[in-house]
Parts: C-alpha cells; sequence; structure tokens
C-alpha cells in the first residue's frame, strides 16, 4: 500500500487556512455581537424620542455604516443658519445620554447635510460650507453642554452631495436637509487626528 506523505509546504497551509478559518468565526462572532449592541442602543432611542419619531422629524437606523440617528434641520435650526434651536436641545440631550451611557466607547462622525438650492441670504459661501457648520454646532453643544468627550466625535459637512431624496419635490428637499449622527460600527479606538472640535 502506498502512503502519500504531505509536504512540509502542505501541513503549513493547512494549519494557516485553519487558522483563518477560525479568525473568521470569531469575526463573524464579533459582528453579531456589535449588531446586537446597536440594536439595543436604537431601541432605547426609539424609546427615548417617541414623540419626534411620530412627527417624523427623527428617525434611527442601522446601516452599514453602523447607528445613524437622522435629525430634520427644522428641528434643529432656523433657515439658513446653525445656531441650535431651544428646542433641539431635548433631542440632543436624549441622543447624548445614550451615547454616555451605553454607546461611551464609541466614535461618531456627526454629518451635515443640505437640499440643492443655492444660498442667497445667508451669507454663507455654499451649501457645503452651511452643513458643515451646522455639523460642527451639534458636535460643539455635545462636548461644552452634554459632556461627550471631544476626541471621540468628528464632523462633516456634505452639503447636497449626498440627497436621501429627489430634490425635485419640496419634501425631498426637506428630507435631505439633515444631521446624521452615526455611530460607527465597531470603531472604539480614538482617531489619530484631531477632531473638527473648536470653541
Amino acid at each position: 500500500v502506498r502512503v502519500s506523505k504531505r509536504s512540509p509546504w502542505d501541513v503549513q497551509q493547512i494549519q494557516a487556512l485553519s487558522e483563518r478559518l477560525e479568525e473568521l468565526r470569531s469575526v463573524a462572532q464579533l459582528k453579531s455581537e456589535e449588531v446586537e449592541r446597536l440594536q439595543e442602543a436604537k431601541a432605547l432611542l426609539e424609546r427615548r424620542l417617541a414623540s419626534e419619531l411620530k412627527d417624523a422629524d427623527v428617525s434611527v437606523g442601522i446601516d452599514e455604516r453602523g447607528l445613524v440617528v437622522r435629525v430634520l434641520d427644522r428641528v434643529l435650526f432656523g433657515s439658513g443658519k446653525a445656531e441650535l434651536r431651544p428646542e433641539a436641545k431635548r433631542v440632543l440631550e436624549n441622543v447624548a445620554r445614550v451615547f454616555r451611557e451605553q454607546l461611551r466607547n464609541d466614535l461618531v462622525v456627526i454629518e451635515g447635510h443640505t437640499d440643492n438650492q443655492p444660498i442667497q441670504h445667508s451669507g454663507w459661501k455654499d451649501n457645503r460650507e452651511l452643513s458643515l457648520a451646522r455639523a460642527n454646532a451639534v458636535l460643539t453643544y455635545l462636548v461644552e453642554q452634554r459632556g461627550i468627550e471631544a476626541g471621540r466625535l468628528s464632523a462633516a459637512g456634505y452639503g447636497e452631495d449626498r440627497p436621501m431624496e429627489s430634490n425635485a419635490t419640496p419634501e425631498g428637499r426637506e428630507a435631505n436637509r439633515r444631521v446624521e449622527l452615526v455611530v460607527r460600527s465597531g470603531a472604539t479606538d480614538r482617531p489619530a487626528t484631531t477632531t473638527s472640535y473648536a470653541k
């Protein structure tokens, strides 16, 4: 009877593949636990923001980026402005509470978005500048008034470049004028660069 022996290279490859399989199993389990954790935070946010969710001013979801809290600009700002309305603070207070307690180690990106209507009278250079100023206003409030660690937060302004709906209708433009607070899935390490936070 002829017995074939595996070469040392074959044995090494099998060992490497076996280790890779174990690694993939661990990653799959980690992702499952991560999704479950974000779903728990989502459910808590939905309870705390029930009235705003009912009015469609706020929505909470999970996508490929992580947990996303989407707030229409009419809740947060006056037309063409980047100063928070007094009534915006109740929404952000509830969001901040979950960020502090259930998601205390996660990184959060605050994204500003607008419709495609040109800036006319508000003094901003363009929609991108306005969207970034609004994202920074939310970031500054969360740090200065709600005690979120500045190193966890960053701000981005996308202007009209990432619409959710068509800008051809008033309803679509309203949906596109928003701020999104994105809890980055699996991102718990501090960024190497500084955030956009500035007093």
